[in-house]
């Protein structure tokens, strides 16, 4: 599928993973737009696209190295096991900032979003009414879910299933975040604590509806990227701008709920940094958006170098 990768390739790869993984787990920034801007995308969608039963039909007829070739193992490989290392040692921290720092954390994801938004953008060949139109669709719809009030904790695990399922559509769609859509399903905290605490069956469960929810996902994204590329490029850039409102540093909170004897605001609005009741950490937010947007830009240097 592609040519020859050596080892440090493949560990930058890893580190991809790593990346696409800490994003993943703020609930706002998806992890799709890190694998679009470090050029991984396409390989990302057409590698998933290709586990499908006539893959195992290889691996019985022609043995394991065939199969390993065709399903792009070595790349996907190393991308996993990237996401599961952050995942997994990053949760703890981003919980922790997500509490304590979360305007400085939401300073940082905001300027990384906003460099997105020219490197997804610039790769649209043709500005014509069709492209701008799903532009806007794009923004809209990712505006909507992001004023979205979320749902109580929810712990059934047929629905963790389907969670899963439904976040990591969103995970590999660059602007939505699946972190976010698991906050709205209800979720978000049941799967945090579980990987928290080591819970097997609810990660399973919710590993289970992730594999799923990829294996039929991947289809549809190939299928819009060989048919309508342009399109689908101006709804994917759309997403991005409409995903701002979610990770915009200074927010009002409007309705707030108890969950576990916290109070946790379910409802809130983008305000001035200077309208915000409480410091509003300007200049700190300023450098950590600055660092944010400056990180894709070498992100995207280091991908086109061959």
């Amino acid at each position: 599928m592609t040519e020859k990768r050596t080892p440090i390739q493949y560990l930058f790869i890893t580190l991809k993973g790593i990346a696409m993984g800490a994003a993943d787990v703020v609930p706002g920034v998806s992890g799709g737009t890190i694998a679009f801007i470090s050029g991984i995308y396409e390989e990302l969608i057409n590698s998933i696209n290709n586990i499908r039963p006539s893959l195992f039909t290889t691996l019985k007829n022609d043995g394991l190295k065939p199969f390993w070739k065709k399903a792009n193992g070595n790349f996907l490989a190393a991308l996993f096991l990237g996401i599961f290392i952050s995942l997994f040692s990053l949760a703890t921290i981003v919980s922790w900032l997500l509490e304590n720092e979360p305007i400085l954390l939401w300073s940082f994801f905001f300027g990384l979003v906003s460099a997105s938004i020219f490197f997804v953008g610039k790769e649209i060949e043709k500005w014509n009414a069709t492209a701008i139109i799903a532009l806007i669709f794009g923004a809209a719809i990712a505006f909507y879910i992001t004023t979205l009030p979320p749902n109580e904790n929810v712990e059934s695990l047929p629905f963790l299933f389907l969670s899963g399922a439904l976040a990591v559509c969103a995970m590999i769609l660059p602007g939505i975040s699946g972190a976010f859509i698991l906050v709205l399903l209800g979720s978000y905290k049941t799967i945090l604590e579980a990987v928290h605490e080591r819970n097997i069956k609810i990660v399973i469960t919710v590993g289970l509806g992730a594999i799923f929810g990829l294996l039929s996902f991947a289809k549809l994204l190939k299928w819009m990227f060989a048919n309508y590329k342009n399109i689908t490029l101006a709804l994917l850039t759309g997403f991005i701008v409409g995903s701002l409102n979610k990770i915009w540093p200074w927010k009002k909170v409007l309705e707030t709920k108890v969950f576990d004897d916290k109070i946790i605001p379910i409802n809130e609005q983008s305000i001035s940094p200077f309208s915000f009741d409480g410091d509003p950490k300007i200049m700190f937010a300023i450098l950590l958006a600055i660092l944010g947007f400056s990180l894709i830009f070498i992100m995207e240097k280091v991908a086109n170098k061959k």
